[in-house]
């Protein structure tokens, strides 16, 4: 087996050092998460929904109505919506257009 020079053995040692510490700080980052959800179930919001608010967030407007699109869609195709949307016709239609 060969051996690291010393150079290269101080880096890889510090890279290792500084992932662990990113790891921990990680952890703790999950923890403050997990606390502040806690914190907003305990004043009564419904943390599922919150949890769905902050992924929307994240995402564009355009984003967020693509995908909203497509799930009228699925619930229009599986029965679970009622009326006949616009949107999900006109986006059913582009679909088939497509193929």
């Amino acid at each position: 087996m060969s051996t690291l020079q010393a150079s290269t053995q101080k880096q890889l040692r510090q890279l290792v050092e500084q992932i662990e510490r990113l790891e921990e700080e990680k952890k703790q980052t999950a923890s403050d998460i997990r606390d502040k959800y806690l914190e907003a179930k305990a004043v009564g919001f419904d943390v599922k929904v919150l949890r769905q608010v902050v992924r929307l967030r994240k995402k564009s407007q355009e984003e967020r109505q693509e995908e909203e699109s497509v799930l009228e869609v699925y619930l229009h195709a599986l029965g679970m919506l009622n009326d006949n949307s616009a949107a999900a016709e006109a986006y059913a239609d582009a679909m088939v257009a497509a193929e």
